[in-house]
């Protein structure tokens, strides 16, 4: 080998070695493989502990899922799960914990509405995204007050819209409310009222339950005495159970329908025979097996029922919209990008306020001007036939 041709093959490595070690020293093509850490804070114990249990299976599978599919880039979600044993104070607590975790990108809570309500200070102080699965709308509204808080699930003015066109198309004429004794409930007799108004149903009467009630006997008895066509019940799943055993067993022939705060398990066990041809307005996927796969998404939501049927040997409906709060959390956090290791959970927000996605729930579509993500395009009506919900028609 000649001198030159030598000396030549020597500074072109020496050029690509400068080069490697260049880019290692300034971050040129670094890979991020630090872990997507996301909260939760659940219902795991206490009055609302069947709903908790059944966002924590959500959230492990879907979790599971995204983590061997590949599509993290090389990184991982890993779940830090607290229980507020149904507790508002229990919860502010958590919260608080996991804001001052420089490792968490943003937080999921559960089913309570009081305890996210409660929480939008702290969580707006300590500026973490945060997406709470219950169905109050203050949670995210204001939403110049609540900037870092986000909310899916439904909402009441459009659960109340669907169930007035069903009762209107079934020709239903007077009707009696039990609601619970929340912010949910107010808001959905309030919202409820308005659309029965706007097509002159007549209501005979309305009643308040708690969420820790195990007897509803008196009220289903109030609501039943003036005979109306049919009974709305706005109530958490427990409440929705024992207001209809209730029912039956005060005689009552009208029709029941469901707000989709009340939709639970897919198979209705002992309430089966007292439930039949009830109506339920909720999200497709609850029955997404009645549903030919037509679109990418639809055929999503078949394999999300399937996996989680299979998985744990029934159906939440509620489950979807856990799953669906971790793919925004994972979308957000890889395109927010930043720094490898390092959480921008401004980025986050951002990213989260203009998300749009046909979820697993339905279409999801954040604004800047609402934070309250699940379009009424996702719910449909859903009829209890033969001891589970089936899609109407």
């Amino acid at each position: 080998m000649s001198p030159i041709r030598s000396a030549t093959i020597a500074a072109l490595a020496s050029a690509v070695v400068a080069t490697t070690l260049t880019g290692c020293q300034f971050g040129g093509a670094e890979k991020d493989t630090s872990p997507i850490v996301i909260a939760a804070d659940l219902e795991l114990s206490g009055a609302a502990a069947p709903v908790g249990r059944a966002y924590q299976r959500a959230l492990d599978l879907k979790i599971k899922q995204l983590n061997s599919s590949g599509a993290l880039n090389g990184r991982e979600i890993k779940l830090r799960l607290k229980d507020n044993r149904s507790d508002a104070a229990e919860s502010l607590r958590n919260i608080a914990d996991f804001s001052s975790d420089s490792q968490v990108s943003a937080i999921i809570m559960g089913g309570c509405s009081e305890c996210a309500v409660g929480a939008v200070g702290t969580i707006n102080e300590k500026r973490i995204p945060t997406i709470a699965l219950a169905a109050s709308g203050a949670i995210a509204s204001p939403v110049a007050a609540r900037r870092y808080m986000f909310k899916l699930g439904p909402n009441a003015v459009d659960s109340a819209a669907a169930l007035t066109t069903e009762l209107r198309r079934k020709n239903v004429r007077k009707v009696g409310l039990l609601y619970s004794d929340d912010d949910y409930g107010r808001e959905g007799a309030l919202a409820l009222s308005r659309e029965l108004n706007k097509v002159s149903i007549k209501s005979v009467g309305e009643e308040t339950v708690k969420s820790t009630d195990t007897e509803v006997g008196q009220q289903i008895g109030r609501l039943t005495k003036p005979k109306p066509d049919a009974l709305v019940i706005w109530t958490p799943p427990e409440q929705a159970t024992l207001a209809t055993n209730s029912a039956q067993q005060a005689g009552f022939r009208g029709s029941l329908f469901f707000d989709a705060g009340a939709a639970g398990d897919l198979f209705l066990g002992a309430a089966a025979r007292a439930t039949e041809r009830a109506t339920l307005i909720f999200t497709q996927t609850m029955v997404i097996d009645d549903v030919i796969a037509t679109t990418p998404a639809k055929a999503a939501r078949r394999q999300w029922f399937q996996d989680y049927t299979a998985r744990f040997g029934g159906y939440n409906g509620s489950s979807s919209f856990a799953a669906d709060a971790v793919q925004l959390i994972a979308d957000a956090e890889l395109r927010a990008g930043g720094t490898a290791g390092k959480v921008d959970r401004d980025g986050i927000r951002d990213v989260l306020e203009t998300s749009q996605m046909d979820g697993l729930s339905g279409p999801i579509r954040m604004t800047p001007d609402n934070h309250s993500g699940l379009m009424p395009q996702a719910l449909t009506t859903l009829v209890a036939r033969n001891g589970r919900w089936r899609l109407a028609g």
